[in-house]
């Protein structure tokens, strides 16, 4: 007789690396809070094994680091590495957005592709400013995360995707004033519009420049944050 395939949950390490992942992304488990496997092992209610792996993960992805005897903690947020990150993503925004340029201007966008991109600049513009800084850090995410996709690059996305985590955890900081906002927006209006337009040379320096001056914007405020602790 046959035996029924078991239907399997997801895995363990898997749902135990996104649930430590969020919190270090949203600011609950802050940088420099201390994690045991004993203790993740006995709030999330799984054995230590998934916990092992899911803090070995989180560590090669910067997220965690060692502490010696007191097990690892929440890596803190270098002001330095994240700019280093930021002239990454830069160079990858500006590729984008020519890409997508040109793809309009070659006659390759649908309109499905480029309704994606209006809506999350739609959706980013709403906001209301008085909105929890998550919400304004998804909208954000989700603007350039349509235009990596509308590039037709599958590499600018994945690359940039690995790199989210870190980049979120300081957006904050840059978008806790709504006069940032308001900026941040507008340039991605003018992106946009480059990029519909099918201006590749202006959508490149637009996107660029933008990203530029997020992590510039980024880095000097964590030199602060860093300065007052």
């Amino acid at each position: 007789m046959a035996l029924a395939e078991l239907e399997l949950p997801p895995a363990l390490i898997d749902q135990v690396h996104d649930r430590l992942l969020t919190a270090i992304v949203d600011g609950t488990l802050a940088a420099g809070h201390r994690l045991t496997q004993d203790g993740i092992a006995e709030m999330l209610g799984v054995s230590r094994q998934p916990v092992s792996h899911a803090i070995q993960v989180l560590k090669r992805r910067g997220l965690l680091v060692d502490a010696g005897k007191r097990g690892v903690v929440v890596a803190p947020i270098d002001g330095r590495r994240l700019l280093d990150l930021y002239r990454v993503r830069e160079a990858l925004d500006g590729l984008a957005a020519e890409l997508c340029a040109t793809r309009v201007q070659a006659g390759e966008v649908t309109a499905a592709s480029a309704a994606e991109a209006m809506g999350a600049l739609t959706v980013g513009i709403a906001i209301a400013g008085n909105a929890k800084i998550a919400m304004l850090i998804d909208a954000d995410v989700a603007f350039h995360s349509a235009i990596h996709r509308l590039s037709g690059n599958t590499a600018i996305a994945e690359t940039v995707a690995e790199q989210w985590p870190h980049f979120r955890r300081s957006m904050g900081l840059v978008l806790a004033t709504t006069d940032m906002r308001v900026r941040v927006w507008a340039e991605h209006r003018d992106i946009l519009d480059a990029i519909l337009s099918g201006d590749s040379v202006l959508a490149g320096r637009l996107a660029r420049a933008h990203t530029a001056q997020a992590g510039q914007d980024t880095a000097r405020r964590i030199d602060r944050v860093t300065e007052v602790a």
